[in-house]
């Protein structure tokens, strides 16, 4: 039998007895490519999900998108996002599809409720039809959209009758180029598939993702090139920690964290439990360099606590959080009680792993 890349990292007890116990890979690296901490194997290969939206929206940045459609912060950072299909959400999105000369229509996203509850039931209720906007992928397809028009305008010849989301298509190249030099990966080290929301997508090695995390906090020093690319970087990322609620929604993690640590950390979460954290410079202290942190927990979380509950703990053993930012975070980690439908509490779930540190 071979050994799984994953270790226990995460129980759940009922009385005094362990119930449950996730397992779980994480690796944390440090802008120059060093292993600075890791459980389990950092070399896990695993898709991000949509952890990848920002380096998804990354060749659109760089080749002057947002500038040239005069995209506000929010706008911009609904490209990287898993929205919550709010109304609010829904008018940034509207917003940048104007400008950009794209349809809803167009977007192949698919369809599904609002993450967030009160929205999805007054829909329900009003009786109003779901459409392509409130897909959580939205911005992302926007942007890819947008990416698509601009460059036809620009005289650029594209492909007639190539899908934007076929892996063939010229930006889904790009994307898949940019994001593997992002982990300093040959291409054909990526290995692609379907995302739920019909683009494409990327698994490499935990420790190749936090990587680009920590080059997309301080690509100088990650030495990103082309210029433009190092520029969109920090767009990017100025966008994300702007205007963190269009990233996620309300009681949404990413938002949360964001909102907390006042431009300290950037986050993304993806489908299946992954978690990209990227550390700005300096996060760690004065004269500390931006470390990418990505986590996935093997059995996908369907509880969808334990992903936060272990981001949290890595950041409490980093020493990345302070006592204050820790209560704020409280309610996603990284300990929680249980309790049953009548409100009694009858168990704890807690973190169990310590970070194995190198150098």
């Amino acid at each position: 039998m071979t050994e799984s890349p994953y270790l226990p990292i995460f129980e759940l007890t009922r009385g005094d007895t362990v119930e449950s116990i996730h397992d779980g890979a994480l690796a944390v690296i440090d802008v120059h490519g060093n292993l600075i901490a890791s459980y389990g194997d950092p070399n896990t290969v695993t898709f991000l999900r949509s952890t990848a939206k920002p380096f998804q929206a990354l060749p659109f940045f760089e080749h002057d998108g947002p500038a040239l459609l005069n995209l506000t912060s929010q706008e911009q950072a609904i490209l990287c996002a898993s929205h919550s299909g709010t109304d609010e959400h829904v008018a940034v999105i509207r917003s940048i599809q104007k400008k950009a000369g794209v349809d809803e229509s167009e977007l192949l996203c698919g369809v599904h409720e609002p993450y967030h509850k009160p929205t999805a039931d007054r829909l329900h209720d009003q009786k109003e039809p779901l459409t392509s906007n409130r897909h959580n992928c939205s911005g992302k397809h926007t942007g890819m959209l947008s990416y698509v028009k601009l460059k036809q305008r620009s005289g650029e010849q594209l492909p007639e009758g190539l899908m934007y989301i076929d892996p063939a298509h010229p930006i889904q190249k790009e994307i898949l180029s940019t994001f593997a030099e992002m982990c300093d990966l040959p291409v054909d080290q990526v290995r692609i598939g379907i995302d739920g929301c019909s683009a494409p997508n990327f698994a490499v090695p935990l420790r190749n993702a936090a990587l680009a995390f920590a080059r997309l906090c301080d690509p100088e020093t990650g030495n990103v090139r082309p210029p433009a690319r190092a520029a969109a970087c920090h767009t990017i990322t100025s966008a994300m920690l702007s205007s963190p609620e269009m990233v996620g929604g309300p009681g949404r993690f990413d938002t949360a964290l964001m909102q907390t640590t006042h431009g300290k950390i950037v986050s993304k979460a993806g489908a299946e439990a992954y978690q990209g954290l990227g550390l700005m410079p300096g996060a760690l202290g004065s004269g500390t360099p931006a470390l990418g942190i990505v986590l996935k927990i093997s059995d996908g979380d369907d509880r969808k606590k334990v992903r936060t509950a272990v981001a949290l703990e890595v950041l409490r053993q980093l020493g990345a959080l302070s006592p204050a930012e820790l209560v704020a975070l409280a309610d996603f980690g990284p300990t929680y009680q249980l309790y049953n439908w009548r409100k009694i509490m009858v168990g704890q779930a807690y973190p169990t792993f310590q970070l194995e540190r190198y150098g």
